[in-house]
């Protein structure tokens, strides 16, 4: 058993990371990987407003705010989740590209594609989020979702002073319980 669970983790973790560095892309331009992140964040905000129709408001009067789609996956004791997205300050209009990853362990099984949008009240909470990243350390999810068919999950919480979070999730199945870091950080090659 102990050996299926290895093998099973290993492939998890080549799974992530083959995706993640992008390996098998076609290798687009900066351009068309801005271009990509800009359509993904305007689909995220109107999934969101679409839920949450009072968050519009509450994007307009923010400093800023950041949009990520993501992928997590479980499996037995393992979890994974990784990501691409884009901050935007209201104040400039300047677009600040992102990733994220983050990895733990906790019982549960399954596969999530979800988005997330973080809302900032002010600059100070803005930029450390953009120059020193954000961690979340713990987590509990239950969403299900297959097709057409299953109920979205969608969160919204202050998950510290000046910065709220939504999350919701669009398809896929979950069932996790898990205690997990979580690491945004600007994308070198899109900035």
């Amino acid at each position: 058993m102990k050996k299926l669970l290895v093998i099973l983790s290993l492939m998890l973790f080549a799974f992530t990371f083959s995706g993640f560095m992008g390996i098998g892309d076609d290798n687009p331009s900066v351009e068309d990987q801005r271009k990509a992140r800009i359509k993904e964040n305007d689909q995220t905000l109107q999934m969101l407003h679409k839920g949450f129709p009072d968050s519009k408001e509450k994007i307009k009067k923010a400093y800023g705010y950041a949009t990520f789609s993501n992928i997590g996956i479980n499996l037995f004791v393992v979890s994974t989740e990784r990501g691409i997205g884009m901050a935007h300050n209201n104040k400039n209009g300047k677009n600040t590209y992102m990733n994220m990853f983050s990895g733990g362990g906790g019982l549960g099984m399954g596969v999530k594609d979800f988005n997330v949008v973080f809302i900032f009240d002010n600059q100070k909470v803005y930029e450390d989020f953009l120059n020193s990243g954000w961690e979340a350390n713990a987590q509990a999810d239950a969403a299900v979702k297959s097709g057409e068919k299953g109920d979205d999950l969608a969160v919204a919480i202050t998950v510290a002073p000046g910065v709220h979070l939504y999350k919701m999730t669009e398809a896929g199945v979950a069932l996790q319980a898990t205690v997990q870091g979580t690491k945004y950080w600007k994308d070198e090659d899109l900035n």
